[in-house]
């Protein structure tokens, strides 16, 4: 059976599940943020198998190159946002931080769509993957505590939760910026090749 086709549509699906995935997290029945942590999970797990089917089936498309880190971060981003609208984590998810995530997340993909449309690879390294992993881990922390909070659940400290999911927000915030930085340090030639040499 030919499944080269698969891992496209796994990236496709990541994007259709994000106006799923903030439906669910600002609906007002009951399951709604259980129903967004599930579809968020569903989602990330397409990133995780899009790439390695990709490999497998020798299918590394353009369009695919492209399409992951930006399905990627429209997913991470659309979560940060949304969490920032929600009043009860008014205290966990500042617009510093949602500022941050986005301009390193919003530049790298630009710049690496440059370097890929002028046939330059971006270097990349294990950091880049941490702070995926890293995000992901913050998002679903951050649903299982708004899950517990619509279910009514009574936490022993809300507070001490509220600042762990904010301490973790900060280094989410951190180590997303770094990457961005690492980045650029370790491809700055290759740009300054791309955009000032004629």
């Amino acid at each position: 059976m030919n499944l080269k086709w698969l891992p496209n549509f796994l990236t496709s699906t990541r994007i259709l599940l994000v106006p799923v995935f903030l439906y669910c997290l600002f609906a007002d029945f009951s399951h709604g943020k259980l129903l967004a942590l599930i579809v968020f999970i569903l989602a990330s797990v397409t990133d995780a198998y899009d790439g390695i089917l990709a490999r497998k089936y020798n299918n590394v498309s353009k369009i695919g190159t492209f399409l992951d880190p930006l399905a990627d971060k429209f997913l991470v981003l659309s979560a940060f946002y949304g969490f920032m609208f929600l009043p009860i984590l008014s205290t966990t998810v500042k617009l510093w931080m949602i500022i941050l995530i986005s301009f390193r997340d919003i530049l790298v993909t630009v710049l690496r769509t440059l370097m890929e449309y002028k046939g330059v690879t971006m270097i990349t390294s294990k950091l880049g993957k941490f702070k995926t992993s890293l995000q992901i881990l913050t998002i679903t922390f951050i649903l299982i505590f708004l899950i517990l909070n619509s279910y009514q659940v009574e936490l022993p400290d809300v507070n001490a939760v509220s600042s762990t999911l904010y301490l973790l927000m900060v280094f989410t915030t951190a180590i997303t910026f770094y990457t961005g930085l690492h980045y650029f340090y370790h491809n700055y030639k290759t740009l300054g090749n791309i955009f000032f040499n004629r």
